[in-house]
């Protein structure tokens, strides 16, 4: 299934089609992933002490963050978003700011608990991906899960506020800090399943394996703030991957996780702005009468 024109003519069937099983398989990972993100707000939306039903919490979420993914600098992006939706239902500025904080914690959460993952489950990749021995690699990966047990373990001890430097978060309760550990996780493991399956189709590179070379490539993203980490993500993989990463798969992966979700988004803010507005128009007659 050809995915973009010819880039060289030579190696066009080899570089740039995917097999419609792995495609399928990508995007049913990708809807995966986005439903594990309308977790993320189910349970921000319960940390802040509101209760909204599921398919608003969903809407909400989908919307925000399939435009966020491709905008960048999805906190801000997505946020903007969010508050769109959420204070229309009643919720404050400040339990907004609340709601995507907690995405922002759950997001890291996730990252650092799949990194642990992959350094204990395949040492020796995630050794020769990171660039660290073995050993580093296993210390690197009880690190990271000891930080997202500590998360946990904290959460059921702490009642309050937990400050670091200038940032002030305030501790959810256990089972929601236990919950943000899973969907988190669960979220990445979806992405990263997606990435290999389109990066099977064109080489051999174990899940794991990917799932490492995911994490590393979406922390740099992160940093360079570079509109959806656009061509930094994929270079990153590339780097990590190898000739495991041909161009047909990273192009497939860019175009099925951030820009098949984004028409959809972008008809659903839309729709939902008009009915914003046709709200307020409504108000507005029956102040009048």
């Amino acid at each position: 299934m050809p995915l973009l024109g010819n880039l060289n003519p030579l190696n066009r069937h080899h570089d740039l089609e995917i097999p419609v099983g792995h495609l399928l398989a990508g995007i049913g990972f990708v809807f995966l992933s986005y439903f594990c993100l309308t977790l993320f707000d189910t349970l921000a939306v319960r940390y802040v002490g509101q209760k909204l039903p599921y398919r608003q919490v969903a809407l909400a979420s989908f919307t925000s963050l399939s435009i966020g993914h491709n905008v960048g600098v999805a906190a801000l992006s997505s946020g903007a978003v969010r508050y769109r939706f959420y204070s229309r239902w009643g919720l404050s500025v400040e339990q907004v700011a609340k709601i995507i904080l907690f995405c922002g914690v759950t997001v890291g959460l996730g990252l650092m608990t799949l990194a642990g993952l992959c350094c204990l489950i395949m040492p020796e990749s995630a050794a020769r991906i990171i660039g660290f021995s073995e050993s580093g690699a296993r210390l690197l990966g009880i690190t990271c899960l000891a930080g997202s047990l500590g998360y946990v373990v904290l959460a059921g001890f702490l009642r309050g506020s937990l400050r670091l430097f200038r940032w002030k978060f305030e501790m959810p309760p256990q089972p929601i800090a236990a919950g943000q550990v899973v969907v988190g996780t669960a979220n990445f493991l979806c992405v990263s399943a997606c990435l290999h399956q389109l990066v099977l189709a064109f080489g051999d590179a174990g899940f794991f394996e990917t799932a490492t070379a995911y994490v590393g490539a979406n922390l740099t993203a992160l940093v360079s703030h570079v509109p959806g980490g656009i061509g930094v993500l994929e270079a990153t993989i590339a780097f990590l991957l190898g000739q495991s990463a041909s161009i047909g798969a990273l192009i497939a992966f860019r175009a099925t996780y951030f820009f098949l979700p984004l028409p959809l988004g972008l008809i659903s803010l839309s729709i939902a702005e008009v009915r914003r507005w046709d709200d307020a128009k409504s108000l507005e007659s029956k102040a009048k009468s």
